[in-house]
């Protein structure tokens, strides 16, 4: 990367507005007391890293993974990006907090990007201390790894460290400041580049940067694009709308909220990044806001697509400096069609929740009842497609719901329960060559069991403000197996219906 961009010029780290680079070389902060290892992704560390899992106990790793020590040869960078944050243009962001150590190239040819967060200053600090605090750390480590498993594309994480050094934040914006402890998350992605990376330089008018910066993401990342096209940025921009949308719908179908999905929060290679607040939906609501910071819910559950349509809408307006005038009227045709990408994978993946195969035109009005239905009496979104994935089909014609089928005990209550199950049992009928067992086994093969509810991981980082990482451990295991039945999971009530507190648990933006 030194290689190919220009480094910003100032070597010192002190916070400032950075021009003509796309990175700053800046060094780790190390902590000053003592850190710990916590927990680490034995996947990651020998399917990633090519590291044996024994590597933990060595003082080598846990300097690297803490900052203190940078290998031999390499030069960490902090990233220089903006972004618009709640629809509003903020300016220059960038790696305030977070450091690029190296980029490593596996066994299996794959290069991931090696990045610390909460590990120091950077001249993109503004205001911030550069640290990340134990609770918000401990969220982005099992939300990472729990999105993998679940199959959403997602940046990872390799490590958590915890310190006692004193992190001071005031956690919901009120004027209560209070001491926590510091943390460092290491944390992978086959690139860190978002929206904010390109509209940056945009912004700046720096266009023969941009257009060197886009080049390399295009040469890295999207290797079906010819470099020699002169429609490579239209392409470019055509396949990122495309997977956009199918990321969005993705998450969506496990019922996930990205908390800020501000520009600078939006992958170019449409993974999901940035585990700031996020929540996972217990009772289906189309309102959920996952971000106590978020007072006119702009990124509620129900919005998430919408939000991805203002994003692209931002990424080609980076663009068309670099795009004829046919070429911007063509990107604005790509752009009017998102809304139907996103809806028809949308409607792909909800199909494919209920078990059902082949084509039928009412299959749309059959999802759009069912989600009414659960709305309506507040079912539990990811129990109610689980639970319809074990129930059978008899039970169901029946309506006789047994005692653990408790979402879908909720959603029997409405009136028209057994209306719509009525018209799903005739559509099963029409899945050609297909038996009650088969769905059966088919659905609990796409609807989860266990997910990162807000309650669980609630409950780890309690325990682990008092040095008890046993329930982030515990977690970590169950997640890493979400569709099947885990006899640890069910003991810790992991499918059991949400307790009570878990419905006023607010979700922190300060991290």
């Amino acid at each position: 990367l030194i290689d190919i961009f220009p480094v910003d010029v100032i070597q010192e780290n002190y916070v400032r507005n950075v021009r003509n680079c796309i990175f700053s070389v800046v060094y780790p902060t190390p902590f000053k007391s003592r850190i710990r290892l916590v927990a680490v992704s034995k996947e990651v560390l020998e399917n990633i890293l090519d590291l044996d899992i024994s590597v933990q106990g060595t003082s080598d790793f846990l300097q690297f993974v803490s900052g203190g020590k940078v290998i031999f040869g390499s030069v960490p960078l902090a990233h220089r990006y903006g972004g618009h944050q709640f629809g509003s243009w903020a300016g220059q962001l960038g790696d305030g907090r977070a450091h690029l150590i190296g980029i490593y190239t596996n066994r299996n040819g794959e290069r991931w990007e090696l990045q610390l967060k909460g590990s120091g200053k950077t001249p993109y600090s503004r205001n911030g201390d550069g640290r990340a605090v134990l609770r918000s750390s401990v969220r982005e480590f099992l939300c990472s790894e729990a999105m993998h498993y679940l199959g959403i594309p997602t940046s990872r994480a390799a490590s958590l460290i915890v310190s006692d050094d004193d992190v001071w934040r005031d956690q919901f914006y009120d004027g209560n400041i209070r001491k926590e402890r510091g943390a460092i998350v290491l944390r992978l992605a086959k690139s860190w580049f978002r929206i904010g990376s390109l509209e940056i330089v945009a912004h700046a008018g720096e266009l023969d940067l941009q257009r060197r910066l886009l080049d390399f993401i295009i040469q890295e990342h999207f290797p079906s694009i010819a470099m020699g096209d002169s429609n490579r940025y239209l392409e470019f921009f055509s396949t990122v709308v495309s997977e956009t949308a199918d990321l969005i719908a993705l998450w969506m179908s496990v019922g996930f909220a990205h908390g800020v999905c501000n520009t600078d929060n939006f992958s170019l290679v449409s993974i999901t990044i940035d585990y700031g607040p996020f929540g996972f939906m217990d009772s289906y609501d189309p309102n959920f806001v996952p971000n106590t910071s978020d007072d006119e819910r702009r990124y509620k559950i129900g919005n998430q697509a919408n939000v991805g349509l203002f994003n692209l809408s931002k990424l080609l307006q980076a663009l068309k400096p670099l795009l004829d005038p046919r070429q911007k009227q063509l990107a604005s045709q790509i752009l009017d069609g998102y809304g139907e990408r996103y809806y028809s994978r949308f409607t792909e993946l909800f199909k494919t929740k209920l078990g059902l195969l082949g084509e039928n035109e009412d299959d749309n009005y059959l999802i759009a009842f069912l989600l009414k239905l659960m709305e309506d009496t507040k079912a539990d979104f990811t129990m109610t497609f689980r639970q319809l994935s074990e129930i059978t089909q008899d039970q169901l014609k029946e309506l006789h719901i047994p005692e653990e089928f408790w979402a879908l005990q909720d959603l029997g209550k409405h009136k028209l329960f057994s209306e719509w199950v009525s018209m799903y049992l005739l559509r099963l009928t029409r899945n050609e060559g297909d038996s009650d067992t088969k769905r059966r086994t088919r659905m609990t093969t796409v609807n989860p069991r266990y997910i990162l509810r807000n309650w669980m991981a609630e409950s780890a980082v309690q325990k682990a403000k008092l040095n008890d990482f046993s329930e982030v451990h515990l977690l970590q295991q169950i997640l890493q197996r979400p569709f099947q039945r885990q006899q640890a999971a069910e003991k810790a009530g992991y499918s059991l219906r949400p307790p009570p507190w878990a419905r006023d648990l607010k979700v922190s933006c300060s991290s």
